[in-house]
């Protein structure tokens, strides 16, 4: 990360959070190509001498589909205006009813991407791409009905590991997040509980139910994970963002975890959209040289937005403030 300069403004003055939204959000609006109805919940890495991503773009027959695109500062998007065509991987299965709430990671030699993959229910699709041009489809991970997989972004134990949400073929009040290992991205088990919902009392912004978020950071403590948590309120569910740190080496052991969360819709551009009242993180860029992290996140379902915060703060933040 040191010869590529991850988007960054400084802590407003009169700020006290723990992140900062970027004073030009949303830095991709709903229209950004001439097909969609909403881009959102997306993924992007550093890419050469800029950056790369893969986009979630409904479009205005609100079919969700995922597309490549391309930025030289990580806040300006070049977006493809059809979406990816995947060839056979390790697999020949590649039918797909839709595709959503993608997730983009480096391992050893190639771009991995997961995602949210309709076959005969939402499941968890796997894929990967050397150039952000030419993808190839893998095996689905598990059985329907599974939400919010994110690939961990080196091998544990000689093993790819992923964090998912097993959950039904809805949008319904429950959901915890486990982690599943593979041995070459096509069979996977060792299926293990890591973090589950809060009661309403202790903290209730994430009572509801709770999904992984962007690719987990490996920090000194261990890994660094942004998660989504959720609240049904009286007006719906609410979408909020807090941090967990995972053990470095069996993370399915949470060390801390946030009581308070880190940001929560509070713009008009996070409360109102095609689903009012969600602040939801599938991407963050960091920099531990300069100990800066920018979270990508969609908002309300509709627009995608950044935040920024200090890697330092946020880890200390967690620690200090944790259930």
């Amino acid at each position: 990360m040191a010869s590529i300069h991850i988007p960054w403004q400084e802590r407003p003055k009169d700020c006290k959070d723990i992140l900062w939204r970027h004073t030009d959000n949303p830095i991709i609006e709903r229209d950004a190509i001439p097909s969609s109805n909403s881009i959102f919940n997306s993924a992007v890495v550093p890419f050469q001498d800029g950056f790369a991503g893969v986009f979630r773009c409904d479009n205005k027959a609100v079919q969700m589909n995922i597309f490549a695109g391309f930025s030289k500062n990580g806040l300006d998007w070049e977006i493809e205006h059809d979406p990816i065509k995947f060839k056979e991987g390790n697999t020949q299965m590649i039918q797909s009813d839709y595709k959503y709430d993608p997730r983009v990671t480096f391992i050893e030699d190639r771009y991995w991407i997961s995602w949210c993959n309709g076959y005969h229910g939402p499941t968890i699709g796997i894929g990967y791409t050397f150039d952000f041009k030419e993808f190839f489809q893998c095996e689905n991970a598990f059985l329907p009905f599974n939400r919010n997989g994110v690939l961990f972004p080196q091998k544990i134990d000689g093993k790819y590991a992923m964090l998912s949400r097993p959950s039904d073929n809805g949008h319904t009040q429950f959901g915890d997040i486990y982690i599943s290992y593979s041995p070459d991205m096509k069979y996977w088990g060792e299926h293990r509980c890591v973090m589950k919902t809060t009661p309403f009392e202790l903290s209730a912004w994430q009572c509801a139910k709770i999904g992984a978020g962007p690719v987990p950071i490996l920090v000194n403590e261990g890994w660094l994970m942004f998660y989504h948590g959720v609240i049904n309120t009286c007006n719906g569910f609410r979408y909020s963002m807090g941090a967990a740190i995972l053990d470095r080496d069996n993370p399915d052991q949470v060390k801390y975890r946030t009581q308070p969360y880190l940001l929560s819709p509070q713009t008009q551009y996070e409360c109102v959209g095609d689903v009012p009242n969600v602040v939801f993180p599938c991407a963050a860029l960091h920099s531990e040289e300069e100990d800066r992290v920018a979270v990508y996140y969609g908002a309300a379902d509709t627009v995608t937005a950044v935040a920024y915060g200090r890697l330092s703060e946020i880890v200390k933040f967690t620690i200090e403030n944790s259930i």
